[in-house]
């Protein structure tokens, strides 16, 4: 079990309030994300989660027991840190063995729950080497099972692929979704890149400024933001936000286009303007229009085969039926 439920938790350091009355319930088994831009609150609330920050008001609970002013060790759960965190001179089987024999446990015990997390996370023909002799991904893991072995309520996991690179982190990324299927047990993750989010979670919660914006599935808000704030945040390349004219033939103070969903032609369209920088994927091209008198650039999503050039004129169809509006205070309008 691992269902954690705050409620009307709040954090203050001094007189700066970083996390303001806030309200979240995370259901046993789910693969929750935390996401926003850096100094949003989501490791801190990830900390609070843990016993690591002492909530200033409010309620934890986890499995139904209130948590708030329980030592970490007590909770139940398992962290993974963005750093490692290993002990050089230690083999992988006595790193992740480290938390089982501070807790007294027997070797026999030990012994079977390290084999057990080595072969989920396909570490057994590296029990016996030092963290010095794996690859980056590899000490992941391996902190990762260190996690495992506890066999915790939940893992909370804050920004754990931040120092590999970017082929690693897709790698990375990959094995720890398919860890929660196999493990089925709950996750709590706090990333800033909404890529990780997307491709992760079963439910994202966006925060900024301590505030949680929304709270959803990945296609929930990528096709229904709730605000400006979460329309301009998921998704890449970003939505193509507009005002002014344009916004008002649609009764909105701002429109939101995704770039996928604007039509591009050589011939005819709703808009027109200046290819700029273009950027070939292979199966999608990118191109950033300028001149359109609609907004600083727009992107357009366009199949990989599309060519346009630098300085050619094009024109674009938004198709407003998966156009979203907006209104004064940046709220989504029906």
């Amino acid at each position: 079990m691992g269902r954690i439920v705050l409620e009307q938790v709040t954090k203050s350091f001094g007189d700066v309030t970083v996390i303001p009355p806030l309200d979240l319930t995370i259901e046993d088994g789910e693969f929750t994300v935390f996401v926003g831009p850096s100094g949003c609150g989501k490791s801190t609330l990830l900390r609070l989660i843990a016993g690591l920050e002492d909530v200033t008001s409010g309620s934890i609970r986890i499995d139904g027991r209130e948590c708030s002013d329980i030592p970490p060790a007590k909770r139940g759960l398992a962290m993974v840190f963005q750093s490692y965190a290993l002990y050089p001179h230690m083999t992988v089987r006595k790193n992740i063995a480290f938390p089982l024999r501070m807790a007294s446990m027997s070797r026999q015990e030990q012994d079977r729950r390290v084999e057990q997390a080595a072969a989920v996370l396909n570490l057994t023909e590296y029990l016996d080497r030092r963290p010095g002799q794996l690859s980056g991904g590899q000490r992941q893991r391996v902190a990762i099972g260190r996690a495992i072995v506890r066999e915790p309520a939940a893992f909370l996991f804050d920004e754990p692929l931040s120092n590999l690179d970017a082929a690693l982190r897709v790698g990375m990324r990959l094995e720890i979704s398919q860890l929660h299927n196999r493990l089925k047990t709950t996750m709590v993750y706090v990333t800033h890149d909404q890529v990780e989010a997307m491709t992760m979670a079963d439910r994202i919660v966006v925060l900024r400024a301590g505030h949680i914006e929304q709270v959803g599935t990945p296609l929930e808000l990528y096709h229904n933001p709730r605000n400006l704030f979460v329309a301009g945040f998921i998704g890449s390349p970003k939505m193509n936000l507009l005002e002014g004219p344009e916004a008002a033939k649609h009764d909105a103070h701002t429109i939101g286009i995704r770039p996928e969903h604007i039509k591009v032609s050589a011939g005819e369209g709703a808009w027109s303007g200046v290819v700029g920088v273009s950027e070939h994927l292979g199966s999608d091209t990118f191109f950033h229009v300028h001149d359109t008198g609609l907004a600083e650039s727009v992107t357009v999503r366009a199949d990989g085969d599309v060519r346009f050039s630098h300085g050619d004129r094009i024109f674009l169809t938004p198709r407003t039926e998966r156009m979203h509006r907006f209104d004064t205070n940046g709220r989504r309008l029906a």
